[in-house]
């Protein structure tokens, strides 16, 4: 980590000339006023293919012990960064067999001359593609989110959030709605690490979303962790989201299958979703592969308020509109 890395990548994070037709840039589907996500329930790419799961928020990306939805193998933010810019399936960012070309691209513009020559002054060649995606995950780890309402009660100011967030915690940190099991530490996630930690947190977990054959079974290719270890045991296992800043990064699951928080309360209170008919058909609350966690839950409409307004004080304003994070080439 450097200031010249960092600045580095914010300018590649935002330019279209890390796509094959120059029309999109990390950025297009990491937007900053979303979280860092794009408000599409599955990603779109450069060529118009749509992806089989949403983008993520990159909140505290740093500190995720896995990345992606479902690759218990992706731990590094540069090795992660390789798969939007040369992946074929599905091609997001769509430079594959390219390499050269995106160099020169880069090579040509004197704002990267001078920038990439910064950021790696011990390089003799320092435009590459090793330096493109240590840039990007030194910038991405400085895409810090603790600043929310909620974070400033937890630092001691009792005047920063209402009595409602106070009685929504109760509930969201209760073994009655049991949400902090998945979705808990200073992230709201439970796959974390950090300087320190005795080890990484890895967990993956099924939700009930699916059942198609009433054996458990979710719409190929998105199985979970189950596409890489063929373990039935995993399928539909998936990883637990950060929830700070979850009130803007609707739709919601791995495949933007539910439109709004409420809906997702919803899907938690019933113990898994039921589609009653159609290809996905299914009571996911029947799912032999649910996790232990979703049991179900009944909720007053005055409780549900609270849990809502638990949920939004995760915002993090400060975060989305921060110029450090923002668009440099604008």
């Amino acid at each position: 980590m450097s200031a010249a890395k960092v600045e580095l990548g914010r300018h590649l994070f935002y330019d279209v000339r890390l796509s094959g037709n120059e029309t999109q840039s990390c950025a297009t589907c990491h937007v900053q006023a979303l979280a860092f996500t794009d408000g599409k329930p599955r990603g779109v790419g450069s060529t118009g293919e749509v992806h089989p799961r949403g983008s993520m928020a990159l909140g505290n990306i740093a500190y995720a012990s896995t990345l992606t939805w479902a690759n218990p193998n992706l731990v590094r933010l540069e090795d992660q960064a390789l798969l939007p810019i040369f992946g074929e399936d599905p091609v997001e960012l769509g430079m594959a067999g390219r390499e050269e070309e995106l160099l020169e691209r880069l090579a040509g513009d004197r704002i990267y001359q001078s920038l990439f020559t910064e950021a790696f002054p011990e390089e003799d060649a320092p435009i590459s593609v090793a330096g493109i995606t240590r840039a990007l995950g030194a910038f991405q780890r400085t895409l810090i989110s603790v600043d929310a309402p909620y974070d400033r009660l937890i630092r001691g100011d009792d005047d920063a959030v209402g009595p409602e967030v106070i009685r929504g915690e109760g509930l969201f940190f209760s073994e009655r709605l049991e949400c902090f099991h998945c979705h808990g530490g200073p992230f709201f996630t439970s796959s974390v690490d950090y300087e320190g930690k005795g080890f990484a947190e890895v967990e993956f977990f099924n939700t009930g979303l699916y059942n198609l054959d009433g054996q458990g079974g979710y719409p190929y290719p998105n199985t979970g962790i189950h596409l890489f270890t063929g373990d039935d045991l995993d399928m539909g296992r998936f990883r637990a989201p950060t929830l700070k800043n979850i009130a803007v990064t609707a739709p919601y699951m791995h495949d933007g299958s539910i439109a709004t928080l409420e809906e997702v309360i919803d899907h938690y209170a019933a113990g898994g979703r039921t589609i009653p008919d159609g290809p996905l058909a299914g009571e996911g609350h029947r799912s032999p592969h649910r996790s232990e966690f979703i049991v179900g839950f009944e909720l007053t409409p005055e409780e549900r308020a609270d849990l809502l307004a638990f949920l939004e004080s995760l915002t993090d304003s400060t975060f989305l509109t921060d110029p450090r994070f923002a668009d440099p080439w604008r």
